[in-house]
């Protein structure tokens, strides 16, 4: 059980290739199941297209091509989790999103130096939560990609 007067923060937690994530509650808008995303010509590879959600066009970031794991097909578990960070909005295609977390600050620890590099810059801290390891993305670093930044105004 969590103490009130411990410090906290709520996450959407999701699942991206059997490793567990967690995405500050702040930025994220809704979920919602993938139904049709348009195609975008000469996007970048992790860039599925755009889908129409709640009146906006969102560009689709597809997480597991972005972090470098194999593409696989969506199912009815394939959440799109739509954040918007820096006026920006963008949804993020995760393999499956069901729960909401508030996780005491004591309990996420920063990123080992180890893990600097291009998979170290999308976390902005692990934790330890009833014997499960949380991988928390720095939301910020996902909203720009190699060259120029993703997403719409």
């Amino acid at each position: 059980m969590i103490n009130p007067n411990d410090s906290t923060n709520a996450f959407i937690v999701f699942e991206l290739a059997k490793t567990i994530y967690g995405i500050h509650s702040q930025f994220v808008q809704q979920m919602e199941m993938i139904e049709q995303i348009t195609p975008v010509p000469n996007a970048p590879l992790f860039v599925e297209g755009v889908v129409f959600s709640r009146g906006q066009v969102i560009p689709a970031i597809n997480l597991r091509v972005r972090f470098g794991f194999e593409k696989i097909p969506y199912d009815l578990r394939t959440r799109l989790i739509v954040i918007q960070c820096q006026n920006r909005t963008i949804g993020l295609i995760v393999d499956t999103a069901r729960e909401f977390l508030r996780i005491p600050d004591n309990l996420i620890q920063v990123p080992p130096e180890e893990m600097a590099g291009m998979s170290g810059k999308y976390l902005s801290g692990i934790a330890t939560l009833n014997d499960r390891i949380i991988l928390i993305l720095n939301v910020e670093e996902l909203m720009i990609s190699e060259n120029s930044p993703v997403g719409v105004k």
